[in-house]
Order: C-alpha cells, then sequence, then structure tokens
C-alpha cells in the first residue's frame, strides 16, 4: 500500500471519526440530560468552540506541512474545513432556533445592535461560499485563480470568530485570547512566507 492508499484508506477514516468525535460527545450529553443549568448556553459555548477550532485546525496544514515536509496533510484540509462548517451550523441552528426561536424580528434587531452577533453572523455568511465550492467540480468551475482568491476569505472569517468571541466574553478572556494568539502565529506565519516570495512573484495559493 502506497502513500495515497494509507492517506485514503486509513488516514482519512481516522480523522473522519475523530472530527465527529465532539459531535457524539454532545448528543450523548443532550441525551442524559448533562448539558448543565442552561443547555442553549452551553450548546452555542461548545458548538461556537470547535468551530474555531476547526478553523485554527484547517490553518495550520498549511504551514505544517511545509515544517514537516509531509504533503499528504494537504489532503485533510477540505475535511477540516468542511467540519469547522458543519460545527458553525449547529451554532448557529441553536442561536436561530433555541435562543431567538426563528423569531425574524428579534434576530434581525440583535444582527443590527448587538456587534458580536453583527460580526459572528457575517463570518457564518461568509463561510457558506466556502464549504459550497470545496469540491473538484467548482475549483474546475472557477479556475484555479478565481477559486483562491475566493478561499482566501478564511483569514477574513477566522479573524471575524476571535472578534465575535472577544466580544461575547464579559470577563474570563483567557480563552479568546489564546485563539487570538494561535490566529496570529498562522497568519504571521503566512505573512513573512509571503515577503519572502514577493520578489520571486510569489505563490498565489491561499493556505
Amino acid at each position: 500500500m502506497n502513500e495515497n492508499q494509507r492517506i485514503r484508506w486509513i488516514l482519512k477514516p481516522l480523522v473522519f471519526v475523530a472530527c465527529l468525535v465532539p459531535f457524539v460527545w454532545l448528543v450523548r450529553n443532550g441525551i442524559w440530560g448533562e448539558l448543565g443549568a442552561n443547555p442553549v448556553e452551553t450548546l452555542s459555548r461548545y458548538t461556537g468552540d470547535w468551530t474555531l477550532r476547526f478553523l485554527l485546525i484547517t490553518l495550520a496544514v498549511t504551514p505544517l506541512r511545509r515544517l514537516t515536509g509531509w504533503q499528504g496533510l494537504q489532503r485533510l484540509r477540505r475535511m477540516l474545513g468542511l467540519f469547522a462548517f458543519f460545527y458553525a451550523c449547529l451554532h448557529v441552528t441553536t442561536y436561530l432556533w433555541l435562543d431567538q426561536f426563528f423569531s425574524p424580528g428579534a434576530i434581525a434587531e440583535d444582527v443590527l445592535e448587538r456587534p458580536y452577533i453583527t460580526v459572528g453572523f457575517a463570518s457564518f455568511l461568509m463561510l457558506i461560499p466556502l464549504a459550497v465550492t470545496s469540491t473538484r467540480a467548482m475549483i474546475r468551475r472557477l479556475g484555479g485563480r478565481r477559486w483562491q482568491r475566493l478561499h482566501r476569505l478564511v483569514y477574513l472569517i477566522a479573524c471575524g470568530g476571535v472578534l465575535h468571541f472577544l466580544w461575547l466574553v464579559k470577563s474570563d478572556l483567557a480563552q479568546p485570547l489564546m485563539y487570538a494568539f494561535v490566529l496570529a502565529l498562522l497568519l504571521g506565519y503566512r505573512l513573512v512566507g509571503a515577503m519572502r516570495k514577493m520578489p520571486a512573484h510569489g505563490n498565489t495559493s491561499p493556505g
């Protein structure tokens, strides 16, 4: 079995199962009534945390690939990005359904009047076209250069997600600041790499 086969038949299924573990934990605790005194807040916070984590893990794939030289890591990036979208959908559904009960007026008022909701909602909307265009067929339809430009939105989305969390938290900033630090490292790595490649006209592929 060559490396491509090992990634396809062993590594990808293992990563897929690992990515589902947080969801399984959530379902298990929901069934057993172990989501705490405020289940809606627990659901919202938990799914938001995992959205940010998967966004950062997805952004970490390219630096790790370059540092380790293991090209196979790049084949996991699409799956990880789609799991970020999956947990983002759970996070937004929790807000729309269990918090606002699908009330258009209440949702519109929240989006317009609460900056952290505005930023979070805008970040989710930007994530949708990235998920829709994640297939090889869409890459061919858009063309590589246009697809790359579109998927650079992931940097703005990640920044929006971290800002959403920072504005949401009122007292303990340790966790959102940790996310902000990791994001700064990942973006800083890309910035340094882009600056080094500028004389050679650079590499336009998004990371």
